[in-house]
C-alpha cells in the first residue's frame, strides 16, 4: 500500500469512527456504552454503536452436540467463604436469586423455583479474553422470563447482576436489549447435569453474545435500573472497573 493510499485509508477509518461515534451521541443513550467516558471511550462507543445498529437481533452461534468440548474449563476456584461452603453442603437448597430495582414486584426465587420455570438449552461457546474457550450445553431460564415475572417498569435501561457477596465477589450488567435477548439465560445446568461449582454453580448468568467475563458465576441478585452511576466506578461492571470493556461482543 502506498503512503498516499495508506493516508486515505486511515483518514477514512478516522472519519467513519468519528461519524459513528457522533451518530451514537446524537441518537442518545441507546448507543452509548457505560464506559463511553473512559480512556478508550471513543473505541468503546464505536464498537457498541456498530453492534446495536447492525446486529442487535443477531444470534450467537449454536453448535451441534458432537462439538461439545470434552472438558468445560472451570477457570478459577469457587469461594471458600463459610457462607458459600455451607450452602454447598446443603445442596444449595437455600440459594436465592433476588430481583429488585425498577420492577413492579420485588421478588426472590429459590433454585428449585427457577428450575420449575420454562427452560431453554443452548449449545454455545464460552470465549475468554485470555484466549481459551469451550463449547457446552447450557440450560436455564431465559432472563426475559424472570424479568417478566418481576415486571420491568418504564424507564429501565440496564440489568445489573451480582455474585454472592463474599471476598472476590463480582458484578456486571447489560443493557435491557441484551437482557431480553432470547439467548441470555439464568443458567443452572451444564451438559445435562447441575451446573458444577467450578463452572459457576449453582447459578450463573449466561450472555453468549459477549466474552466470558460477562457471564458472572455464583449469581444471587439482579437489579433493574435506569443508571449505572451508583455501581463501582459508574461503569456497571467490576471487570470494566479493572480496565476491561463494558460491552464485550463476540
Amino acid at each position: 500500500m502506498s503512503l498516499v493510499s495508506r493516508r486515505k485509508w486511515m483518514a477514512a477509518g478516522v472519519g467513519t469512527s468519528a461519524g459513528l461515534t457522533g451518530l451514537a451521541a446524537l441518537a442518545g443513550d441507546r448507543f452509548l456504552p457505560a464506559d463511553a467516558r473512559s480512556l478508550y471511550g471513543a473505541g468503546a462507543t464505536l464498537t457498541y454503536a456498530a453492534h446495536r445498529l447492525l446486529g442487535s437481533q443477531a444470534m450467537a452461534r449454536e453448535f451441534p452436540r458432537s462439538e461439545i468440548s470434552k472438558v468445560p474449563y472451570p477457570n478459577g476456584k469457587p469461594p471458600k467463604d463459610e457462607i458459600f461452603t455451607s450452602q454447598q453442603a446443603n445442596g444449595f437448597a437455600d440459594w436465592k436469586l433476588s430481583i429488585g430495582g425498577l420492577i413492579a414486584r420485588p421478588i426472590s426465587f429459590s433454585l428449585s423455583e427457577l428450575k420449575s420455570m420454562p427452560s431453554k438449552s443452548q449449545i454455545t461457546q464460552l470465549t475468554c479474553e485470555e484466549g481459551w474457550s469451550y463449547v457446552a450445553e447450557w440450560t436455564g431460564v431465559p432472563l426475559s422470563f424472570v424479568l417478566q415475572e418481576a415486571g420491568v417498569q418504564p424507564g429501565a435501561k440496564f440489568v445489573v447482576y451480582a455474585s454472592l457477596k463474599v471476598k472476590g465477589a463480582r458484578y456486571d450488567s447489560v443493557d435491557l436489549e441484551e437482557a431480553l435477548h432470547p439467548q441470555t439465560l439464568v443458567t443452572y445446568g451444564l451438559n445435562g447435569e447441575d451446573l458444577p461449582v467450578g463452572n459457576g454453580g449453582p447459578l450463573r448468568m449466561r450472555v453468549p453474545r459477549q466474552l466470558g467475563y460477562k457471564s458472572i458465576k455464583y449469581m444471587t441478585s439482579i437489579t433493574v435500573t435506569d443508571s449505572l452511576a451508583g455501581y463501582g466506578k459508574g461503569k456497571g461492571s467490576s471487570a470494566a472497573d479493572a480496565g476491561y470493556a463494558w460491552f464485550a461482543g463476540v
